[in-house]
């Protein structure tokens, strides 16, 4: 075993108060010399999310006790996209993902702990630790804990998504029964702790870390509380304490190689777009030179489609389970991927696929020779509206037309809740292009939710004839019409094409071509005054986000 880095010199002050300290919370002398593990417990009694960590926390520290390791549990910042989105106008979210990685750190790195294993669940959660475990550079484990049971309503199922959008039509509808008919759904939706059902962004960034190699193989998606998921915190208890014998350290597993067959994962499940950037970020946090949307550019006409889940297509989230998660979609997508790389098991993702063997009896993954489609649902695009790129998760209709592109003239807003009212109201016509901006990650600070307005677009009277294009985020619930979201530059910046848009501009998304176009001359655009966004940037967190955050193409990582 590699010599530990919390074991401090034996008669050294630090070692002295440090034996205090813990000889008062029970510990043993001979426990200073045993691995010291990290269970980062990213839990909150504000969302149903994290209901079960804290009894995951208290399972694992006897496994690793027995396995020889010294448990400590340590909290962190605890966002949920439904509940803390809320205040500052939703910047919380994406900006608490930051907060997670520097909570990790202060605590972790502070106290010179030689490993980690983090309970992800909701959507900031994983890629924060990931991105804590890129920095840190210590044996880390991610344990992915599961997604929510979803409910029925009426005879008919329900989950979280059908509550998101049915309320957004609730608003724009109003009427006495669609609200008794939404207030018994909430209450029926949702039938245990997890994350959000469906290939939204928590599970979504649950089956990348097991492409990446971060977890242990053939553990997502999982249902929260099932006995999978308690066999995985078994072994992910003991493996966790090997990891620090072996010093196997993130640095030998988040490779290149690991990042592309992540990337290729993400398109052949047509998973969130939020978790590009999140990807990003967690290369960034580790100094990995990789562009994770120029990867996937290149990756995009060879990796097809394997499988639709909600919101992409009829699949649930327990079907993918059932088939074999990421674990069967990685199989077969073997001849795609580095299986050099190696995962926390130890081994190569390539040997952990040949004994694991394949199943063909799989009903809802396809093979690349026949595949769902012959193009993910995730596509990046770019084009003078968006010189540095922006992301597309496309509808089966938009696919099918993607030979057509989509014309429209711009009507202009800067605030989803105008845009929602502005369709209640029928001031939105065929033919448009609903330009949301100043709502990205400086123009609002910690980037605003454009699902809203992407729902109410969603309407049966408009949802084929008009697009949204937005430099904020949509949420991994969210694919419905023709979205054009996390354009960069964003519109805050001088040089953004986005932020110098005007009503009646024409504006063509050509998804065959990958690109979306502003038609107008750059002669007329430069002379047009920018848009200038907030006159001043808020106090507190979301301040120091905004001041710090890298561009959203670096993964809006907060960098001095």
């Amino acid at each position: 075993m590699p010599r530990l880095r919390s074991v401090l010199p034996k008669g050294s002050p630090r070692w002295a108060v440090r034996l205090a300290q813990w000889h008062a919370l029970g510990l043993a002398d001979e426990d200073l010399d045993k691995p010291k593990i990290a269970i980062v417990n990213s839990s909150s009694e504000l969302a149903i999310c994290y209901s079960h960590l804290d009894q995951i926390a208290s399972r694992l520290k006897p496994i690793i006790r027995a396995a020889g390791g010294v448990p400590f549990e340590v909290r962190t910042t605890a966002p949920s996209d439904f509940i803390t989105s809320v205040g500052g106008r939703g910047g919380y979210i994406l900006s608490a993902r930051d907060l997670i990685s520097f909570d990790i750190e202060a605590m972790v790195e502070g106290a010179f702990l030689d490993g980690m294993i983090c309970l992800s669940s909701c959507d900031k959660t994983l890629p924060g630790h990931l991105m804590a475990a890129a920095r840190l550079n210590i044996p880390t484990l991610i344990l992915a804990c599961g997604y929510q049971p979803s409910g029925c309503c009426r005879g008919e199922p329900v989950d979280i998504e059908e509550v998101f959008v049915s309320a957004v039509h609730h608003v724009l509808d109003e009427t006495d029964e669609g609200r008794d008919w939404l207030a018994e759904c909430a209450r029926e939706a949702i039938g245990g702790p997890g994350v959000c059902s469906g290939l939204g962004t928590a599970n979504t960034m649950h089956m990348v870390a097991e492409a990446l190699g971060m977890t242990l193989f053939g553990t997502t998606p999982v249902q929260a509380n099932s006995a999978r998921m308690w066999e995985t915190v078994e072994r992910a208890g003991r493996r966790v304490v090997e990891m620090v014998q072996e010093d196997l350290r993130p640095s030998r597993i988040l490779s290149p190689g690991a990042f592309r067959n992540a990337a290729t994962l993400l398109l052949a499940t047509g998973g969130s777009l939020n978790a590009v950037k999140h990807l990003q970020a967690i290369a960034e946090a580790g100094r990995i030179d990789v562009d994770i949307f120029d990867l996937l550019g290149d990756l995009y006409d060879r990796v097809p489609l394997l499988v639709e889940v909600r919101p992409n297509g009829p699949t649930s989230i327990e079907e993918l389970e059932q088939a074999g998660g990421a674990a069967e979609c990685l199989r077969r997508l073997a001849s795609m991927l580095d299986l050099g790389a190696l995962t926390v098991e130890g081994e190569p993702l390539g040997a952990l696929l040949e004994r694991s063997g394949a199943d063909q009896t799989s009903s809802c993954i396809a093979s690349l020779e026949a595949p769902v489609r012959r193009h993910s649902t995730l596509m990046p695009i770019r084009g003078t509206l968006a010189p540095r790129g922006a992301l597309v998760r496309s509808t089966a209709w938009v696919q099918e037309r993607s030979g057509e592109p989509f014309r429209g003239r711009a009507v202009v807003f800067h605030d989803q809740d105008r845009v929602v009212d502005a369709v209640r109201n029928g001031r939105i016509l065929p033919g448009t292009v609903v330009v949301l901006r100043g709502i990205g990650p400086r123009g609002q600070p910690g980037m605003g939710m454009a699902s809203f307005a992407a729902f109410a677009l969603a309407r049966p009277e408009l949802v084929d004839h008009v697009a949204l294009v937005t430099d904020g985020q949509i949420s991994g619930l969210v694919n419905q019409g023709l979205v054009v979201a996390e354009v960069t530059p964003e519109a805050v910046s001088p040089d953004s094409p986005l932020g110098r848009v005007q009503d009646g501009d024409e504006i063509v998304v050509d998804l065959s071509a990958r690109r979306v176009d502003l038609l107008v001359d750059e002669a007329t655009l430069r002379r047009r005054e920018p848009y200038q966004g907030p006159e001043s940037l808020p106090d507190g967190w979301l301040g120091v986000y905004a001041r710090l955050a890298t561009d959203l193409r670096k993964g809006n990582i907060v960098e001095p």
